[in-house]
């Protein structure tokens, strides 16, 4: 009798945390913000910040860590920056596109005025900061963070590649597929498929040999 109480206990425990789950499953997809699609098993942690999310479309069995910042601009300087000069705003068109699988352990940083695209499968560690634009420096007598932002280009990172620790990726850059992009990397132009790059600027260091089945050196 003790052992068919201790199963009825067991089973009763069982049902009560696949509820709680659920529970917990539906609040977590009712706090997602409304982004242009309905992602699927998508993991956003907690702080985040997401900036008009209708221009944002994310992948199925995504993870994004915690202190992420998706930020498509529609106008700027916005209207959160006080005592700004009289300066006539820009108005965008911002697209940002996470594809399925993509994964970044914390503090991704994406900013888009024009295109920011993350292709399937791209894994991503902390710290990393991709923008499509830079903020303006033609003028000496008005701070920067009220000029006008410039040399707008479109980003895209290759489907598979692999984007270390504090990496920074900068307008028109193309990050080939199956690339890797090394720790504290700045990448100032596109990376070719298979490429390992490294370095402030980022420059090629090691390219796969479809031949030799490995990585080689890259020519000078």
């Amino acid at each position: 009798m003790s052992s068919l109480r201790g199963s009825i206990r067991r089973w009763v425990a069982l049902r009560l945390a696949l509820l709680v789950r659920s529970v917990d499953d539906e609040v977590e997809r009712r706090a997602l913000p409304r982004f242009a699609n309905q992602p699927r098993n998508l993991r956003l942690e907690a702080p985040h910040r997401i900036v008009n999310p209708a221009a944002i479309h994310v992948g199925d069995d995504v993870s994004l860590g915690p202190g992420c910042l998706l930020n498509a601009i529609r106008r700027y300087p916005g209207a959160f920056m006080a005592g700004a000069p009289d300066i006539e705003p820009q108005t965008f068109d911002p697209s940002i596109r996470i594809g399925n699988r993509v994964s970044a352990t914390g503090y991704l940083t994406v900013g888009a005025v024009d295109s920011v695209v993350i292709e399937d499968d791209v894994l991503m560690a902390s710290h990393i900061y991709i923008g499509d634009n830079l903020h303006g420096t033609e003028r000496g007598d008005v701070p920067y963070k009220y000029q006008p932002l410039g040399r707008i280009a479109p980003v895209v990172v290759g489907r598979g590649s692999w984007i270390g620790e504090h990496v920074v990726i900068l307008p028109g850059v193309e990050i080939g597929a199956f690339s890797v992009v090394g720790a504290n990397s700045v990448v100032t132009e596109s990376i070719p498929p298979r490429s390992i790059a490294v370095g402030s600027p980022a420059r090629v260091v090691r390219s796969w040999s479809e031949e030799e089945n490995q990585w080689v050196r890259a020519a000078d």
